[in-house]
């Protein structure tokens, strides 16, 4: 082979091997020969319809509710008579208004509500009052009672049994100054369960706290629901629904207060001094407290929420947004990360929400305040980062602008053809 013909030759392959990285046009992936081959089960939206869980949670998967030695684990919750709130959200299936387009298929909670945050109509449902285990969005009903009881303004100093709370943590330390104001921004920004730990320290202790917010809960209407810690970790006889979160949820929202920590971005949080029992630490900076809750930042209109997670409970969810006037709340409960994450599930959900006209209704949210006009929720600053319209289709990983990849790898193959055709002439002539 001469000079020519062997530098054609391997600028082809070096041509070849540059390409291996871009993916060429799909082709059928053959089956392999082995028999056994496996595949993954298709997602599906999980089955209610039985009413599994019309009386108490799903078994516990640890150890969370096993009763202190001595003690009993309280008996189930009873199902009202009548379904609170109408007829048709006592059943325990999917719930649509008659003749309204099919719900969404991507979602994998196995409790939800959806509804008019301001007329309390609820607008779809699936096992709207199945018990469930509530996670950190109990947190809501916790912030309205610190917001009815403790003054915001109040600096108290955090302990070592505040900083050590069991399950995620805004960040207190032992000997560390925090107002109220503060420590509620922890709570429902950051679900921290050490902000919780302070704020029921100050509203009588853990115990007589619990008490106050199942009472609290039974005055709203809220009969699923019983909560055996302040901060949503499970214990026995824990419970709540995808309805009861929702009328937690829209009484919380009546608070402008609550409605402008769950719609804030950011804040600055204080740090704490050093452990004087520990010669190596240092004093521990102020930080940046960011909230956790992605529907804020990625939802068109959204005003907020709280999300929540245990072993035992899965994923939970609570959150809203405003459209044209007309504010939806969307609850769920016992959920996954797939097909695609709660905050997104949330999301699909409103957008069929504000899609129906606002007559369609199955049922409605309890109100122990029925003979008051709903206040209005003023809204914080807006998000301050980009957010977009309706959540869309996602775009394949592999898009970007100007050529794809597959443009590249058409292209590139056929550039390799003719240097290998013209190697091919110069070998022939030699």
């Amino acid at each position: 082979m001469n000079a020519p013909a062997r530098a054609l030759t391997a600028l082809a392959a070096v041509a070849s091997i540059a390409l291996v990285g871009a993916p060429a046009v799909a082709q059928p992936s053959p089956m392999p020969p082995d028999s056994s081959t496996t595949t993954t089960t298709p997602f599906t939206t999980p089955n209610t319809d039985h009413c599994p869980q019309r009386n108490s949670p799903p078994q516990a998967i640890d150890l969370s509710e096993v009763p202190a030695p001595g003690q009993t684990a309280p008996a189930a919750l009873p199902v009202p008579a009548r379904p609170v709130g109408g007829a048709r959200l006592g059943e325990c299936g999917a719930i649509a208004p008659d003749g309204a387009p099919g719900l969404p298929a991507e979602i994998s909670a196995t409790g939800w509500v959806l509804a008019d945050l301001d007329s309390g109509a609820v607008i779809a449902a699936k096992d709207p009052h199945g018990r469930y285990r509530p996670a950190s969005t109990i947190k809501v009903l916790l912030a309205i009672l610190a917001l009815r009881e403790l003054d915001l303004d109040t600096t108290v100093t955090a302990t070592a049994d505040d900083a050590n709370a069991e399950g995620s943590a805004v960040g207190l330390g032992k000997d560390g100054r925090y107002t109220n104001r503060q420590l509620m921004q922890g709570l429902v920004m950051a679900s921290g369960n050490d902000a919780a730990h302070a704020l029921a320290a100050q509203l009588g202790g853990d115990e007589r706290t619990v008490e106050k917010m199942n009472e609290l809960a039974r005055s709203l209407g809220a009969l699923d629901t019983r909560t055996a810690t302040p901060s949503g970790l499970d214990g026995p006889g824990m419970s709540s629904s995808a309805y009861d979160l929702a009328v937690i949820f829209r009484e919380a929202m009546r608070d402008k207060t609550f409605a402008d920590f769950i719609h804030t971005e950011s804040v600055p949080f204080p740090g704490f001094p050093k452990d004087p029992t520990d010669p190596e630490d240092k004093d521990h900076p102020g930080f940046t407290l960011a909230n956790d809750n992605k529907l804020l930042y990625n939802y068109d209109g959204a005003l907020g929420g709280k999300t929540g997670y245990t072993d035992d409970a899965r994923q939970t969810f609570v959150g809203a947004a405003e459209r044209n006037g007309r504010t939806l709340v969307v609850t769920l409960m016992a959920g996954d990360v797939k097909p695609i994450r709660p905050w997104e599930q949330a999301a699909r959900l409103l957008d069929y929400g504000f899609a129906l006209p606002a007559s369609e209704t199955v049922g409605t949210l309890t109100d122990s305040t029925e003979a008051q006009t709903v206040a209005p929720v003023t809204l914080a600053a807006p998000p301050s980062s980009p957010v977009g319209g309706p959540i869309a289709a996602a775009a394949p990983a592999d898009s970007s602008p100007g050529l794809s990849r597959t443009a590249v790898a058409v292209v590139g193959s056929a550039i390799v053809g003719m240097l290998l055709v013209a190697a091919a002439r110069l070998r022939r002539r030699r």
